[in-house]
């Protein structure tokens, strides 16, 4: 049996009923005597007035179902009560308009745009009915793939929202959503006239400042978005204010300012974490990797449910190289997030910087075999590229380099941008195991498929490079020039096989050319810091000096740099205040470099701090354990710590290590260096073996 509604409740709903209609309560029994109306009339509208208040009732219900479980099921019984009283009233805005929202919500979309259009043909500034199609255009972008059809319906949600701004010009949401457009339309000076306008009546309105500093960041204006945030944070200091002020700094790459406007977001409240992550992200960003740590540890009380921030705690404790650290905090993000790639990366990377290669590859193979299981559906094939990848360099970093080609052949199969990732990883795993000629014939075999493929080109051109063939080299170079922008990365590819080669003179004229086709300031940088190191071969250090100086006044914290200039001056037993600090500034940049790890040691060995050196040395041999020059620094060491036998060994590994470097890094005078102490140290050994059993006994 039906239910029927109470006296009370079914008075309540005509009361609301009858006022969506347009029409006071006493209307229903009072009728205008100036319009008499017949009794059928007046049953119609009663009829579609109690349709109209069950399906009310009946989307009342549906919404609380929707909200709970996300089904629909109940949609159907609002619309065909709707539907009936539409039928009674069929020029009745109202009841269309409720029919098209409960159309909608139900995603019966074309219909509740019919609906909707129908609404508007009778009441052209019903606000409900614009808001709806504005709603539904705007949602549905994302399933358009066409770009004629996409660009039309953007037109269309753009005509909405400038209706609902023409009927009701204070109503923000329709100004947020109209810039949203005109910037998909690529008109910035439309969005940032309707931004202005609804700063202009709210100020402090988080989501228009937002919109507009970004707008005008994207636009190159970017210190006109600090001043407009810095205006508006003195007038109305608030947590989001300072926060946007703090994306505006970063993205102008003040970092300092950026620092101090994310901490007074803090400060103002402590306990959103969106603040935190700003701060910490900058922080990060400047190095300062222990206060970065505290930031993390405060956002995992926070949020403590969040892997990424264990996930940042562990990479800020490998950074320190506190190893035992990084990999707790490491375990409680899988634990939070099992299977999560990039958590699978980060501990795969943990155990490479301890050496620990047999633990990395044991996770990557136990992460592709989970993967690949029947059970757990179908893999992703991009995820297990990322794997194979991953596998492939953690053999490669083992030097177990037949392993690592296997696992790039199966991350070719993975799709067609997998296999030309895997043709460059299979050519540097041949590179790196030395088998330059083998290298080469994998590169030209790529090529074959893909013959204007620079990556493959450039490739091909530093194999020769390497194998010494600096003209062979510079032609296949020269091949990629354009006459365009691009060159610029071209002409520093060229002066850098052309210092390989030892063709200097060559190498410093397409060094300059770099220089002078740099337009950013990263490229500017990269074209100095050739130069200091084509100065640095040629012994020309006063010039070396200064351009790796300018490198460093326009990016104190490039590690690279700091790291070539303090060893130079290193080496050379000058300055050695000056190198200490550079060289430690790239050391706690990147703990585990092992180019940076020798730096450092044989500052100290030039400091007469053998001890330290000796540390310094053994932990760089671990990362880069058949560097010939690494190894002729720890048998120095050995030698002035007077462990001739160490030394002895260390420097006859150095000398077997120079006679198996590519021809364009072995350098006669360091391995005849070698050589010599080998000999002289072994003289002297044998000397004193003999002169010890002459001793009476």
């Amino acid at each position: 049996m039906r239910k029927t509604l109470s006296a009370g409740i079914f008075g309540v709903l005509v009361m609301s009923g009858a006022q969506a209609f347009g029409q006071s309560p006493a209307s229903t029994t009072a009728p205008r005597a100036t319009a008499p109306t017949s009794t059928s009339t007046t049953a119609n509208h009663a009829q579609a007035l109690y349709y109209f208040t069950l399906g009310h009732m009946q989307e009342l219900q549906f919404q609380e179902q929707y909200e709970a479980t996300g089904k629909v099921d109940l949609s159907s019984d609002a619309i065909d009560s709707y539907k009936k009283a539409l039928a009674l009233e069929p020029n009745s805005p109202v009841i269309m308009e409720r029919l098209a929202e409960v159309e909608a919500a139900s995603q019966r979309i074309r219909d509740a745009v019919t609906q909707a259009q129908d609404v508007l043909k009778i009441a052209p500034d019903n606000l409900d009915a614009h808001r709806l199609l504005a709603r539904i255009y705007v949602r549905t972008l994302g399933d358009i793939t066409d770009s004629a059809a996409q660009a039309s319906q953007v037109q269309k949600a753009t005509n909405e929202w400038q209706a609902i701004l023409r009927i009701a010009p204070d109503d923000p949401e329709a100004g947020l959503w109209l810039s949203r457009l005109y910037r998909a339309q690529n008109r910035p000076d439309d969005a940032e006239k309707v931004l202005r306008n609804v700063l202009q009546k709210s100020p402090d309105d988080g989501d228009a400042l937002e919109q507009l500093s970004q707008l005008l960041i994207d636009e190159g204006r970017s210190q006109e978005a600090i001043a407009l945030l810095a205006q508006v944070a003195d007038q109305f200091a608030s947590p989001g204010v300072y926060d946007l002020l703090g994306d505006a700094y970063s993205q102008a790459k003040q970092y300092p300012k950026a620092e101090d406007a994310y901490k007074k977001a803090v400060d103002m409240d402590p306990d959103d974490p969106g603040h935190r992550h700003g701060l910490a992200d900058t922080l990060l960003t400047e190095n300062k990797f222990a206060d970065a740590l505290e930031q993390y540890r405060k956002l995992t009380q926070i949020e403590p449910g969040t892997a990424e921030n264990y996930l940042r705690m562990s990479q800020l404790y490998r950074q320190l190289g506190k190893f035992s650290e990084a990999e707790s905090s490491l375990m409680r993000a899988k634990q939070l997030a099992p299977g999560n790639l990039e958590i699978l990366d980060n501990e795969a990377l943990l155990y490479e910087d301890q050496g620990r290669y047999d633990d990395a590859v044991r996770v990557i193979n136990d992460a592709i075999t989970g993967m690949k299981d029947p059970s757990n559906g179908t893999p992703s094939a991009g995820a297990l590229a990322i794997l194979y990848e991953q596998l492939g360099d953690a053999y490669r970093h083992a030097k177990n380099y037949p392993a690592a080609l296997q696992a790039y052949a199966d991350l070719a199969k993975q799709s067609d941008a997998a296999q030309k990732r895997a043709e460059l990883l299979t050519i540097d795993t041949y590179r790196d195991s030395r088998d330059i000629d083998r290298a080469i014939a994998e590169a030209r075999k790529a090529l074959v498929s893909s013959p204007n493929d620079p990556s493959l080109t450039g490739s091909l051109a530093t194999l020769y490079g390497d194998k010494g063939d600096a003209a062979t080299a510079t032609k296949i170079l020269q091949g990629l020039l354009k006459g365009a922008d691009s060159d610029q990365q071209v002409y520093l590819d060229i002066a850098e096989v052309q210092e390989h080669g030892k063709k200097y003179a060559d190498a410093e004229l397409s060094a300059q050319k770099a220089e002078q086709m740099a337009h950013q300031a990263q490229d500017k940088q990269s074209a100095w810091y050739m130069l200091g190191a084509i100065y640095e071969r040629e012994k020309k250090y006063d010039q070396a000096s200064e351009e790796f100086q300018k490198v460093l006044d326009a990016d104190p914290n490039n590690a690279p740099t700091l790291n070539y200039y303090g060893y130079m001056l290193a080496d050379r037993g000058v300055r050695l205040d000056d190198a200490s600090a550079m060289i430690q500034k790239a050391v706690s940049q990147e703990p585990n470099n092992g180019a940076y790890l020798d730096s450092l040691g044989w500052l100290y060995y030039k400091q007469n701090k053998f001890t330290d050196a000796e540390t310094y040395l053994r932990k760089a041999i671990a990362l880069e354990g058949d560097d010939p020059t690494i190894l002729s620094h720890l048998g120095n060491v050995y030698l002035k710590l007077g462990q001739d036998q160490k030394a002895a060994e260390t420097l006859e590994k150095s000398a077997a290590e120079w006679q198996k470097v590519l021809p364009a890094d072995f350098e006669a005078d360091k391995a005849n260096e070698v050589d010599a102490q080998v000999k002289t140290l072994k003289k002297r050994m044998g000397q004193k073996s003999s002169a010890d059993s002459n001793k009476p006994q």
